[in-house]
């Protein structure tokens, strides 16, 4: 298996000539120019992607990667950290958010153990374990820099293998008690914003205890001191397991040159770690929905995203995924099925841009 680090330096980013005949494709479509707004760029970025003009998203796969966090100990979470194994099991029941969602459309969903503190056994979830959980990030590193290294390399292999076996496109989920926590303090340090601006509620917070969560999350910071131009040290220092998994799988679909959605706040920290490591790999990426939590929007401001949708979702999970898989295939129903003005023998002469910029 390739190993994350050789991926990278052989990853580039989009194929412009592919996205300049996907957009002239768009505009010789029957319709104004740019009247289908989003899902015009949306294709394109798709054709970028893949390199060719028409393209189908019938298999999605969202990789949940499931890991716990020893910042839980500071009473930072609203929930039990045991809640972690017992929610990652009812994934595979299909009962959760992340199961329903993505049953209605079609989807798959894969979990996996990348850092449940107790062992889950249980057949159904992927065994990919670096470490049983993270430790104290309040009082010191969460992780060695190699057992940061190994989770990503586990997340890039994991996703190798889902692409490999026939998926179009990888949603990204988690599920971690604490990781809004570890989340922020990434973003804290990789951005330099104020914690005020990154760190949120959670799965439901008091004002007092959201205050004593900032409060954790700054002392995270003082005491681990991370280096903000080294994505790994950040990860190792203050950073979650499961953020390492899907930062290895956003740098999987770059690499095999394959889309992936960011789903909430956790999975778009991981975006941020591939695209530090990798600036080319946020070509590969399509932000699905505005997450509640505030590190998101300083997130999808640096990596230049859009979000297709604002809907006040805050589960994690990877729940926006099926929803913005529904979005794309749109996209490609456009550019494959709709007609063009060759076809019906119109005059293009008479149609006005008028497409900002």
């Amino acid at each position: 298996m390739t190993n994350f680090r050789d991926a990278v330096t052989h990853i580039t980013g989009a194929d412009q000539s592919a996205r300049a005949a996907a957009r002239e494709h768009c505009d010789n479509l029957i319709k104004p120019l740019g009247s289908l707004g989003h899902l015009e760029d949306m294709a394109v970025q798709l054709a970028g992607i893949t390199g060719q003009t028409l393209n189908r998203l019938d298999r999605c796969t969202t990789v949940v990667l499931a890991a716990d966090n020893g910042v839980v100990a500071e009473g930072v979470a609203a929930v039990d950290p045991a809640f972690t194994r017992l929610q990652a099991i009812n994934m595979t029941r299909g009962i959760c958010g992340i199961s329903v969602l993505s049953a209605a459309f079609g989807a798959d969903v894969l979990v996996v153990d990348i850092g449940i503190a107790t062992p889950t056994e249980w057949p159904a979830i992927r065994d990919c374990n670096v470490r049983r959980g993270t430790a104290n990030m309040a009082h010191g590193p969460a992780m060695s820099r190699d057992e940061a290294e190994r989770a990503i390399q586990s997340g890039f292999e994991v996703a190798c293998e889902v692409y490999g076996a026939g998926t179009d496109i990888l949603g990204t989920g988690e599920m971690g008690i604490g990781n809004t926590s570890t989340s922020a303090a990434v973003v804290i340090a990789l951005t330099g914003c104020q914690p005020e601006s990154a760190v949120g509620r959670g799965a439901g917070l008091t004002d007092q205890a959201w205050k004593h969560k900032v409060s954790v999350v700054s002392q995270a910071i003082a005491v681990n001191s991370p280096d903000p131009s080294d994505p790994i040290d950040v990860l190792a220092k203050v950073g979650g397991l499961d953020i390492a998994g899907l930062a290895g799988c956003y740098l999987a679909a770059a690499y095999l040159r394959k889309p992936i959605i960011i789903d909430g706040v956790i999975s778009a920290a991981a975006a941020l770690i591939a695209y530090r490591l990798c600036p080319a790999s946020v070509d590969f990426m399509f932000a699905s929905h505005i997450s509640e939590e505030p590190a998101y929007l300083v997130i999808a401001t640096e990596l230049g995203l859009k979000p297709f949708l604002d809907l006040r979702m805050r589960l994690g999970e990877g729940s926006g995924c099926p929803l913005a898989l529904q979005i794309l295939r749109a996209a490609c129903a456009m550019m494959s099925d709709m007609g063009t003005f060759a076809d019906i023998s119109f005059d293009t002469s008479v149609l006005v841009d008028n497409r900002e910029g």
